[in-house]
């Protein structure tokens, strides 16, 4: 295992109570963690070795990062939220509050999460036969409303909307409007927009 290292951008703003750098239980091939410029992290906050974090990083209260991430530029989660070990998440992205991002899921840029979004990886959940874990990728620009659940492998298509409650259990086209039990196509953006008008 390699030896722990923390990287802290100029500029930042850190609370009491942050803990920088929490011992990671597992062999991981780098536990070097690199936290950008201006990061802005509150108090409660729990960042563990071996992520990589872009710059204007700004969390809530009792944010935990797990190891093994990368994440982009200014982006901002909420308090009580939970980015578990292995995922990608791209710049500007907006994770509100109570949300839990499953390992290996991919956030593109621009993406917002509203509270209480849960993204699972694993279908058969202490199952000795379950095949393997699978994350959960959302396009460039997508937005998942409150409380709504993602189901493992799923592709949440670019500026899609998932709308307040749903259950995605299907990939969701680029550009459309799903909601629902199991959530279903019900428009497009487009649409959506005309009809504001």
């Amino acid at each position: 295992m390699s030896e722990a290292e923390i990287a802290l951008g100029e500029g930042h703003i850190i609370d009491e109570g942050v803990r920088l750098g929490y011992p990671v239980g597992r062999s991981i091939p780098s536990l070097r963690l690199v936290v950008g410029a201006g990061a802005r992290l509150r108090s409660g906050t729990v960042i563990y070795l071996g992520s990589m974090i872009g710059q204007r990083l700004e969390t809530g209260h009792n944010v935990v990062i797990r190891e093994e991430n990368v994440i982009g530029d200014e982006v901002c989660i909420w308090s009580n939220s939970i980015i578990d070990h292995g995922c990608r998440i791209g710049s500007r992205v907006r994770i509100h509050s109570c949300v839990y991002i499953a390992q290996w899921t991919v956030v593109e840029d621009e993406v917002f999460l509203a509270p209480g979004v849960m993204v699972a990886n694993e279908m058969h959940p202490g199952q000795p036969w379950r095949p393997p874990w699978q994350g959960v990728t959302i396009k460039r620009g997508a937005q998942i409303g409150i409380n709504a659940t993602l189901l493992p492998g799923i592709v949440i298509g670019e500026r899609a909307l998932v709308g307040a409650g749903s259950v995605v259990t299907h990939d969701i086209p680029a550009g459309s409007v799903a909601y629902g039990n199991p959530a279903c196509v019900r428009s497009t953006i487009e649409e959506l927009r005309r009809a504001a008008v």
